[in-house]
């Protein structure tokens, strides 16, 4: 499934959604970050509406057969998660969690970190020590809670230009 459209549909719209999150896989080629797929939560995960706990079981198996089947050309590239609200920002606990993440990548690599609101993203590269660098936010618009996925294109994977970035 594409990327977005994983994100859209697991968009807050209601007040008895709950959050939803999984990994960004995908590949780096010089100064852009492919975004390849978003995993969905599985039944492991702890979910409610104001926290998303996502566990190892599911999420890594699959990380292991992309890297595996691409010959190590797919890889880990972070983590997502909604938010209940129209345009999200990090909580304590995610900037915590990023950093302990970030932190214990093995190739050193910044992680990217998402936030999927009701109508924006807010995205941001997080390094293993000091400042993110956050990106300007996707989506807008006034129409409701399907706004993000009416202002994005359909595509199988997002790029990010990287150029600038500390990477």
């Amino acid at each position: 499934m594409p990327t977005l459209e994983t994100f859209c549909q697991h968009i807050q719209a209601r007040e008895v959604d709950c959050e939803a999150g999984g990994l960004l896989l995908g590949s780096v080629h010089g100064a852009h970050m492919l975004i390849e797929q978003a995993t969905v939560p599985t039944a492991w995960d702890k979910r409610f509406r104001h926290l998303f706990e996502r566990m190892p079981f599911g999420h890594e198996a699959i990380a292991l057969s992309r890297w595996t089947k691409s010959q190590g050309t797919i890889r880990y590239l972070g983590e997502w998660h909604t938010h209940p609200e129209d345009h999200p920002y990090p909580s304590g606990i995610d900037r915590l969690e990023w950093n302990r993440l970030s932190a214990e990548r093995k190739d050193r690599r910044p992680m990217l970190a998402v936030i999927v609101g009701r109508k924006s993203l807010y995205i941001e590269l997080v390094p293993n020590a000091g400042c993110g660098f956050v990106f300007l936010p996707m989506g807008g618009g006034g129409g409701g809670a399907d706004t993000l996925a009416k202002g994005m294109r359909p595509c199988k994977c997002l790029v990010l230009d990287l150029a600038g970035c500390t990477y």
